[in-house]
């Protein structure tokens, strides 16, 4: 089948999170068959970013659930919200 990336949107708690902290906890909890593609920030309103994770799935691994949780589970952040998946 092949590998799949999906692509999520992390947000933070507030305007004032520390970014760079949610990003070295995403990358420590990510799930076993992921592996971090990158990260990029996007002013949403009123200095308050979004954090665009992007991953890739490895073969086998079905559905995005164990990794939403996981990335939910991260100090800071307030939801994640799958916003593309596609086989790569």
């Amino acid at each position: 089948m092949g590998e799949v990336a999906a692509k999520l949107k992390v947000m933070p708690e507030g305007a004032d999170a520390d970014m760079e902290k949610m990003k070295a906890g995403i990358k420590a909890a990510l799930p076993e068959g992921a592996r971090l593609h990158g990260f990029a920030e996007v002013p949403i309103a009123f200095g308050l970013k979004a954090l665009m994770v992007a991953v890739i799935l490895a073969e086998g691994v079905t559905g995005t659930e164990g990794l939403e949780a996981a990335v939910a589970g991260v100090d800071g952040v307030q939801s994640v919200e799958v916003e593309e998946v596609g086989l790569l």
